[in-house]
């Protein structure tokens, strides 16, 4: 059930999910890095390239956000929040080098239905900073497993103090900071992301052309709609991961 792609057919799948994906999150602040990993573990990609991979390309997507909504950043909440993701992904790296790929598909899979369905997730509200110390700790940790926490550490980015674009901005630039944090935990244990540079470099170039695009078409476009389509495609994309791994265990 694993698609076979050839190396060019995989970038190029992967480019356009990472410019849509991008799009997407200078829109609505949050998505398109659940949605690039969720479509990276069903095309088959095994934990040590798609994580690594993902980090490298989420970091580059997160750092033309913060570039592109930079006048809006709290220095404050970016130091309260890295004081929880510095540590977690060296804990956890580890773990995800030697991991059953099954087993981090059916994290996956289960993650998705839980991040994508939960209701009480959008009332997650902290207005503590200490709301941003927990959302560094679950970037760091679970986001070294999964990937993507974008929607779960959201709701400690809704802050009444902030505008729009202040919590997207604030969230891209914790976010990439936590993504340069697991790259050099991965490092340490031998997932390099440079050594899957023709996956890298076609993803990077698509994030950043995305998410300026997306900033400027963002008033255009029904957020609404968008989301309903959002939700359908990582609900089938969860049913394959889990589909994947019941076929493999059968």
């Amino acid at each position: 059930m694993t698609m076979l792609l050839s190396p060019l057919l995989e970038a190029v799948i992967l480019s356009v999910v990472a410019f849509l994906g991008a799009g997407f999150s200078a829109i609505a602040g949050l998505g398109g890095g659940t949605f690039l990993v969720a479509v990276m573990f069903a095309l088959g990609l095994p934990p040590p390239v798609a994580v690594p991979v993902h980090a490298a390309v989420q970091m580059v997507s997160n750092g033309s956000r913060t570039v592109a909504y930079g006048k809006f950043l709290d220095r404050r909440a970016w130091l309260i929040f890295m004081a929880g993701a510095v540590v977690a992904p060296f804990l956890v790296a580890p773990l995800v080098a030697k991991a059953d790929p099954d087993w981090i598909r059916l994290t996956m899979g289960v993650f998705l239905v839980f991040v994508t369905w939960a209701p009480w997730i959008k009332r997650i509200h902290a207005e503590h900073w200490g709301g941003l110390v927990a959302a560094g700790l679950i970037a760091g940790g679970l986001g070294s497993v999964v990937g993507a926490t974008g929607a779960l550490i959201a709701p400690f980015f809704l802050r009444e103090e902030w505008t729009k674009e202040g919590v997207i901005g604030n969230k891209a630039v914790c976010q990439a900071s936590a993504h340069v944090i697991k790259i050099a935990a991965f490092s340490a244990y031998g997932l390099r992301f440079w050594e899957h540079l023709h996956l890298v470099i076609p993803m990077t170039i698509a994030v950043v052309v995305g998410t300026f695009l997306g900033k400027r078409l963002g008033g255009g476009l029904s957020e609404a709609k968008f989301k309903i389509t959002f939700k359908v495609v990582l609900t089938l994309l969860a049913v394959k991961l889990l589909a994947l791994v019941v076929y493999r265990w059968l």
